[in-house]
């Protein structure tokens, strides 16, 4: 079980990103949560299986159809017990 915190830019906001990232998380059985920023940026926090969070990484450096990613940020968090996969208001 891994944990990893995920930052993504681009035209992220608007466009069912959040929501989008809350449905892959959950089809993958994953725990955390996705929320926007002020800056424009989408952050995520998933834990689970290391494969489903890889998928799910792998799945945000495109998004939903609305999206255009220019780039994402991946980093190491600690492994903990969360709540289903849910979006941060």
């Amino acid at each position: 079980m891994i944990g990893k915190s995920v930052t993504v830019c681009g035209r992220v906001q608007g466009v069912f990103y959040r929501a989008s990232t809350c449905d892959k998380a959950s089809s993958l059985g994953l725990r955390g949560w996705v929320k926007n920023l002020p800056s424009g940026d989408v952050q995520i926090e998933a834990f689970g299986e290391e494969s489903a969070v890889q998928e799910l990484i792998a799945w945000c450096k495109h998004g939903p159809p609305m999206a255009s990613v220019t780039s994402i940020k991946v980093e190491e968090t600690a492994f903990r017990e969360e709540a289903p996969f849910r979006v941060v208001y």
